[in-house]
């Protein structure tokens, strides 16, 4: 037999074996194919479900945490009504209280009292008139003892204001540092100036009659009712029941309360000189009817001595006083 024919034959049964083998297997090779597929997808879709899953729960908690800071914002809003309707009816003793002094509302009021009968019977002797000493008892034992304790509770509550930042930066680096916050409190309630460490000291001896941290935190606006300290017990409080890092919280309100003492100072350098024209307006009749009573006091005694004088002085001195007003109220900013 021809050797090229014998080649050719072998190769020929080679193939048709091939053929038939691929013919037989084929069907064997694509299933599995199909299963590698299928368990490929299977454990893709697994992937998908468990990444799903995840991003799910990761909203459900975020739609939580949402709420409840919502709910705790609205309990907060209530709050501040109540608080501002307490705010704008404060009583002579929270009005002592926030001025930092000991004194008790008819201890005050006996000094009052005393003043006025003083002032009045001293322009008695000395003018002779009823009516004179009857007003001027009025402003000594009313307009002058309220407006010094006005004075008195403004310097303290911007003495807090401008110590207040100082503090809470000392809570977040306690926080950072791994103290809780009771011992950053009472850290500030015993190494800080007044009158933030009164106010500190009484949040401490709050929280020893049973009271929490956001309750206790929460009275501190009573004492010092600005806006530093509502903003202190909004974030004390969100924390308290929403959760989140309270040392970054806090250290954003510090730097809020920062820029706002110097968005504050800006604008009192800014109306300096508005403010100086109206004390300059105000005083100057006053400073001119002064001059000329030292100088002819015979020119202008008229106003003192005649009843048309009288209608005169009240007239000219309720007008000052509109305008006085008026002017204050133009150059007065709230913060």
């Amino acid at each position: 037999m021809n050797p090229l024919l014998l080649v050719l034959f072998v190769l020929l049964v080679g193939l048709a074996a091939g053929a038939i083998a691929y013919a037989v297997l084929s069907p064997a090779i694509a299933n599995g194919r199909k299963v590698e597929t299928r368990l490929s997808a299977v454990v893709r879709s697994d992937n998908d479900r468990a990444v799903l899953k995840s991003a799910r729960d990761r909203l459900q908690e975020q739609n939580k945490r949402r709420r409840s800071i919502q709910s705790s914002l609205k309990d907060l809003e209530s709050r501040q009504k109540e608080k501002s309707k307490h705010t704008s009816e404060l009583t002579l003793a929270r009005r002592l209280e926030q001025a930092g002094l000991k004194l008790l509302p008819r201890h005050f009021v006996m000094i009052s009292v005393g003043l006025g009968a003083f002032g009045g019977l001293l322009a008695l002797l000395l003018l002779g008139s009823p009516l004179y000493a009857a007003g001027i008892a009025i402003v000594c034992g009313f307009g002058l003892p309220r407006f010094w304790l006005g004075r008195r509770r403004k310097k303290r509550l911007d003495r807090f204001i401008n110590e207040f930042p100082n503090a809470i930066d000392l809570i977040v680096r306690g926080i950072r540092s791994g103290l809780p916050l009771n011992d950053t409190m009472r850290m500030i309630a015993s190494e800080t100036v007044e009158p933030v460490r009164g106010e500190f000291q009484k949040i401490i001896e709050a929280q020893q009659m049973g009271m929490s941290v956001p309750e206790a935190v929460e009275r501190l606006y009573r004492s010092v009712p600005v806006a530093e300290t509502n903003f202190f017990s909004i974030v004390v409080t969100i924390q308290a029941q929403a959760g989140g890092n309270l040392s970054e919280a806090l250290a954003n309100l510090s730097r809020v309360l920062r820029d706002r003492k110097k968005m504050k100072g800006k604008i009192q350098a800014m109306s300096m000189e508005a403010k100086a024209s109206g004390w300059i307006i105000g005083s100057l009749p006053v400073i001119v009817g002064f001059l000329v009573f030292l100088t002819t006091p015979d020119y202008i005694s008229i106003l003192f001595t005649s009843t048309t004088g009288n209608i005169i002085l009240g007239c000219s001195a309720l007008w000052m006083a509109c305008g006085v007003f008026t002017m204050k109220k133009m150059i007065s900013f709230d913060f």
